[in-house]
């Protein structure tokens, strides 16, 4: 900006790490720009909730379309561009493979062209996940453990992390990759596990239902705050030269521990409410995940700072305030 005040793009905007980046942003004096594709029900509850709704520009565009991608670059003349726009449910993604194919892979390309063209200099930001790592081949995943995606999503995933690495060796770009392990917060999904948790544990609590359905409750997941890991998202931009980071806890949870801390929150026992049922177990299951954040705690100084407790009980009680409305 030619005040001197910096302008982010987010794709994604309206989905949990794009309104804590907003956020995040908004509070460091940025001008911040969403890329909003049409959508006919309203996604903006997650700013609405933040307060934060009014203080970002929306632009039209889809991550399908590179035009209103080039578009967005030039609207926003964006110093930093954070793509985060996907279609970030796994289970969804053996329903719809080609669309998370496109969105989440090929969708991640043309935003890296669409900033080549429009403004080569630009930070990007990519969001990459830890189901690229699947099939583990390390106690500890880290930025050098071997990939091997078990869903479409993170096979999607992976092709857009490659392609970030691709774009930095290429054209000089500053494009970093954030291997970002399972992150949670109330503005999660609720077809999230820690969220399907945290709102049934609320609907029991106030006599709404009586069980809780799951799959396997005793895969393993490095779970922290997502306004922690937004934090890290906005250091990588910052750094000199761009790379790659894994960002997580450095600690293992079970869905069935998880599902006990909920429950303890609001005085139940989770044995007396969950109920094991087949049709959510995936085809193929990664069953544990556990990341080694050393790289980013040594080079962004970024370390987690919410622990798993105080995360659910924040869900609950989120959901709680919601359902008592």
């Amino acid at each position: 900006m030619s005040n001197g005040q910096r302008s982010a793009l987010i794709t994604g905007i309206t989905g949990q790490d794009g309104a804590y980046l907003a956020q995040l942003l908004l509070g460091k004096g940025y001008h911040v720009y969403g890329l909003a594709p049409r959508r006919s029900t309203d996604t903006s509850w997650r700013l609405r909730e933040l307060g934060i709704l009014e203080d970002v520009h929306m632009i039209d565009g889809d991550l399908a379309d590179l035009s209103s991608l080039i578009r967005a670059m030039e609207q926003s003349r964006a110093d930093e561009v954070y793509n985060l726009g996907a279609q970030s449910f796994v289970g969804t993604s053996w329903q719809q493979p080609l669309l998370t194919a496109d969105i989440d892979g090929t969708g991640a390309i043309r935003m890296l062209e669409a900033v080549r063209i429009v403004n080569r200099d630009a930070h990007f930001y990519q969001a990459s996940t830890s189901e690229m790592f699947g099939m583990i081949k390390a106690e500890r995943q880290d930025e050098d453990t071997p990939f091997h995606p078990r869903s479409p999503y993170g096979v999607a995933k992976m092709m857009a992390h490659w392609a970030t690495v691709n774009y930095r060796e290429s054209y000089g770009m500053h494009a970093s990759s954030g291997i970002l392990f399972n992150h949670e917060s109330p503005l999660r999904g609720i077809e999230f596990v820690t969220r399907k948790v945290t709102h049934a544990v609320a609907s029991i609590k106030l006599g709404h239902q009586n069980e809780l359905r799951l799959g396997n409750i005793d895969s393993k997941r490095d779970w922290g705050f997502a306004g922690d890991y937004v934090e890290a998202m906005w250091l990588m931009t910052q750094q000199p030269a761009a790379d790659d980071y894994v960002v997580a806890t450095g600690i293992t949870t079970t869905v069935r521990d998880m599902c006990k801390l909920a429950f303890e929150h609001v005085g139940l026992n989770y044995e007396d409410y969950v109920m094991i049922d087949p049709k959510f177990m995936r085809p193929a299951e990664v069953d544990i995940l556990l990341g080694n954040p050393a790289k980013a705690q040594a080079r962004l100084g970024w370390a987690p700072k919410t622990p798993m407790e105080a995360l659910i009980a924040m869900m609950v009680d989120a959901d709680l305030r919601r359902l008592s409305r």
